[in-house]
């Protein structure tokens, strides 16, 4: 396991100072809030450390209230809603400086056997063919309005693997494109056969990348580059069937929708033996520097 996964780990392992409250820190992000995708993974381990074992997380909904301090702690206070014969439902709410951040509701059910379809999974390439971020990144070092944007994007992304099927928004920059973008993830080593563990880590991960296929539709470069502004409105998941993070997944994001300095991506995370995982929807602000 890599220290940079180790980390993160850590950074998930919240301390719980009193029944239904934990309190977690924060990590260096690419920009200077703490990253959606840790307060959203961070409360989700909250819920379900007051969950039984034999439940496992099936969906989120969630909301992302104001800006987080990276440098200051942040308080998750779990609301157990209910705890049925067969699904269990908790409300998290994240708080720094006596004011709620984030709020996520979550819910938790036994497994049992039930009708099955899917989506098929789309074509993609081998993503062992594909670039490494540290390998991408340098290329547009130069479209970057910060010179350590691309030290950023790599110490923030060093938990994860993450290779981009076709070129990011940066690297298309003044050229619209078709509003889809696919990439590929996995954890930057092994990982413990815990369950809800791999459902946190996508959840982290989940954030990274969803609005890219917005900023594609209109030829922007995203807040590196300088041409828009913006920030995760809300945020969605559905867990379908059992996956690994450390294992490849496939992210496949398009975007139906832009408007009124909003836009929305909605994703399907397919294993790499094409098993429909996670459906994942978002709304953020994608506004036009003025």
């Amino acid at each position: 396991m890599s220290p940079a996964l180790d980390d993160l780990l850590d950074l998930l392992d919240l301390e719980q100072i009193e029944q239904n409250i934990f309190r977690g820190s924060s990590r260096s992000a690419v920009v200077p809030r703490v990253f959606g995708g840790q307060v959203a993974a961070q409360a989700l381990v909250a819920a379900g450390r007051t969950v039984p074992a034999d439940r496992t997380a099936h969906s989120l909904h969630s909301y992302f209230l104001r800006m987080g301090d990276p440098g200051a702690p942040i308080v998750y206070t779990v609301d157990r809603i209910r705890d049925g014969r067969s699904f269990t439902t908790r409300r998290v709410v994240a708080v720094q400086h006596g004011q709620p951040i984030f709020h996520l509701s979550a819910s938790f059910q036994t497994y049992e056997e039930g009708l099955e379809h899917q989506a098929e999974m789309p074509a993609a390439p081998d993503p062992e063919t594909l670039p490494t971020a540290a390998e991408l990144l340098p290329r547009y070092a130069d479209r970057f309005v910060d010179g350590r944007v691309v030290d950023r994007f790599l110490e923030a992304r060093a938990a994860v693997d993450l290779r981009y099927v076709d070129e990011p928004p940066y690297g298309t920059v003044g050229r619209p494109r078709e509003p889809r973008s696919q990439v590929w993830f996995r954890t930057v080593g092994k990982l413990a056969d815990d369950p809800l563990l791999h459902v946190c880590l996508a959840t982290y991960v989940s954030d990274m990348t969803l609005l890219d296929s917005v900023l594609l539709a209109h030829g922007r470069g995203g807040w590196a580059v300088g041409d828009v502004v913006g920030a995760s409105l809300d945020h969605a998941m559905w867990f379908h069937r059992p996956f690994r993070a450390d294992e490849w997944l496939l992210y496949d994001q398009e975007s139906p929708s832009a408007s009124g300095g909003r836009g929305l991506g909605q994703a399907r995370i397919h294993t790499q033996d094409g098993r429909l995982a996670i459906t994942v929807i978002q709304e953020g602000v994608v506004r036009v520097p003025r």
